[in-house]
């Protein structure tokens, strides 16, 4: 079993974010699931691999060249995978992938949740995605969301694919199949 970790490389987030990251991590870790993550040391992508590693956990790391040259690699990773673009480091994760697990992020997480959501929505996968929100950093995303279904721009059952939690114990449980809400 492995789990993806979108999350924040900004050096700039506050540290409960980062606390959250590490905690994800080790949780990951101690449920026995593999962490693939964007291979990064900085921020909540360093916090989520450190965790899994405190727990024993292995971690893969996928991250293009242009991030290695400029030192951000995670080169205590388990296993880094050096790819060509950012395109080719999401496609990669997904395919290494069985659950995905959101944290809050900037633009480039969310445009990783939403490539992987629409995925799902269209049948490409049928994979586990969550989103993991003990600060609410996600509710207005949630509210537009619900707002575009509204509208008729997102069709009924869109949102529904997003299992939204606010535990690390319940994300780890949805990205191994479990049905904590009454839904899988």
């Amino acid at each position: 079993m492995r789990i993806a970790v979108f999350c924040s490389s900004s050096p700039t987030i506050d540290s409960k974010f980062i606390d959250l990251a590490f905690e994800l991590g080790a949780g990951i870790a101690e449920s026995g699931a593999e962490l693939v993550s964007g291979g990064g040391h900085i921020s909540a992508m360093g916090a989520i691999s450190r965790g899994a590693r405190s727990k024993s956990g292995r971690t893969i790391g996928i991250i293009p060249q242009k991030l290695v040259d400029i030192e951000f690699a995670d080169h205590d990773s388990d296993e880094l995978i050096v790819v060509d673009s950012m395109r080719t480091r999401k496609a990669k994760i997904e395919d290494l992938s069985d659950a995905f697990i959101t944290l809050p992020g900037g633009l480039g997480t969310l445009e990783e949740l939403f490539e992987i959501w629409v995925g799902r929505y269209l049948k490409f996968h049928d994979k586990p995605v969550i989103i993991l929100d003990p600060y609410g950093v996600y509710q207005p995303l949630h509210a537009l969301v619900e707002h575009l279904e509204t509208e008729n721009f997102v069709k009924p059952g869109m949102r529904e694919l997003l299992h939204w939690t606010t535990t690390v114990e319940e994300a780890v449980a949805i990205a191994h199949g479990k049905n904590v809400f009454g839904k899988k």
